[in-house]
């Protein structure tokens, strides 16, 4: 599958998960109106410190789309599926596109329990009470747990390098372990560093 792709550190896309975009740059306009013209999908990937994309990524189906009368696209993706880059194509346009293969997520509910999902926003309380970050997690608590983990994944300020691997995780029990290890670790460093300003 060929697919555009548009490499943008930080702005994780997950299966299942929305993420806007405001898209002003000329490559990138014209990256969208390639992928109206044909099946309305992006490739959301990131790349690392020396430019070169990562291998996985995040396929966005483009499900709404407005035009500002200064020229600029207001559009929001679905995340559909993970792909990995086969390769990068010859250079055809002002945008990049590559030859994907889909990748497959378990996800599989039964894995998961109430005591996990408690366990996971005891401790997403915890880390938004050490990073200060003002966010009510009632409004989150009855959505599903599938929902849950990738909300947080989406929103929370992890590092690139974090948002990769948890986009790289093949089955919804990784991603709530490997989500759970991220959380537990940004909490002891910032107590650390508390402590240490306090001292």
């Amino acid at each position: 599958m060929e697919i555009p792709i548009f490499p943008l550190n930080g702005a994780v896309l997950f299966p299942g998960t929305s993420l806007p975009l405001n898209i002003f740059e000329k490559r990138y306009l014209e990256m969208v109106d390639y992928a109206l013209s044909k099946e309305r999908c992006i490739g959301m990937i990131q790349s690392d410190k020396k430019n070169k994309l990562y291998n996985i990524g995040c396929i966005g189906k483009i499900h709404s789309f407005s035009e500002t009368t200064d020229g600029r696209y207001l559009i929001s993706l679905q995340g559909t599926n993970c792909f990995k880059v086969k390769k990068e194509l010859e250079k055809k346009y002002k945008f990049r596109l590559v030859e994907a293969e889909m990748l497959d997520f378990d996800e599989d509910k039964n894995i998961i329990n109430e005591k996990q999902k408690n366990d996971l926003l005891d401790k997403y309380s915890q880390y938004i009470k050490v990073k200060k970050i003002n966010l009510n997690l009632e409004e989150i608590q009855n959505i599903d747990f599938n929902q849950i983990i990738k909300f947080i994944a989406m929103i929370s300020p992890f590092s690139d390098i974090e948002k990769q691997a948890l986009l790289e995780t093949k089955n919804l029990s990784d991603f709530y372990k490997k989500l759970q290890s991220i959380l537990e670790l940004e909490i002891v460093e910032d107590n650390n560093n508390n402590n240490k300003t306090i001292n």
